[in-house]
């Protein structure tokens, strides 16, 4: 239940001319408008990126920061926003955030479920995840890439929450006690007929041994 590493991602700009007619040109020849900012920035850099390079950032679900080299200078960057033409769905602009190292940066990670639950495999349980993201608040350098959250020892009832992650030098903006993931029991069963069923499990045979119990983590 862990952060991963960051993800680097080194695409290109060319500065562009602030004019109605130029963005049409610059969309005609498959690239989209995009502006850079920041706290260390002093004046907004204008400039273009390949459409095609921008979609291959938006298809990858982590969290990426961006290698953005303009005129021979790179800038380490976080795509914060992108506006979508609302017939064709193709990115119309582009927002680059400059990281600086010293100011805390506010994002959305996404949530990442690791293997199969023992609820499901074992008991028949459905899985349930109220949370595919999660707001935080941290510096450049401990950005995760996602949460890795390995839901395998989970049992029908069992949940994990915002808590259980690892968030060292990592600001969690949702709420501590948040669901991020359960394992319900199967339709039409409620957990407490299982938590019977359970029990009479072991009074079938007299003076057998009870069944050892699951492991859980502290």
């Amino acid at each position: 239940m862990s952060p991963t590493e960051q993800i680097h991602v080194e695409i290109e700009g060319i500065e562009r001319e602030l004019t109605r007619s130029a963005n049409k040109e610059i969309r005609d020849a498959g690239r989209v408008p995009a502006v850079l900012y920041g706290p260390e920035i002093e004046e907004n850099v204008h400039f273009s990126v390949d459409e095609l390079e921008l979609e291959k950032l938006l298809k990858r679900r982590q969290t990426k920061l961006q290698d953005l080299v303009i005129n021979g200078k790179t800038y380490k960057t976080l795509l914060k926003r992108v506006e979508f033409n609302p017939v064709t769905d193709k990115p119309l602009h582009a927002d680059f955030y400059v990281l600086a190292d010293n100011h805390k940066v506010t994002l959305r990670v996404p949530i990442q479920l690791v293997g199969t639950a023992a609820g499901i495999t074992e008991q028949g349980g459905r899985l349930f995840q109220p949370m595919s993201f999660m707001r935080i608040r941290v510096l450049p350098a401990n950005i995760p890439a996602e949460f890795e959250v390995d839901i395998s020892p989970l049992r029908v009832g069992d949940a994990l929450h915002v808590s259980d992650l690892e968030l060292n030098g990592i600001i969690p903006i949702d709420s501590l006690s948040r669901t991020i993931v359960t394992i319900r029991p199967p339709k039409g069963t409620l957990l407490s007929e299982m938590e019977e069923g359970a029990e009479g499990e072991g009074e079938e045979e007299e003076g057998a041994e009870p069944a050892a119990e699951a492991p859980t983590e502290e």
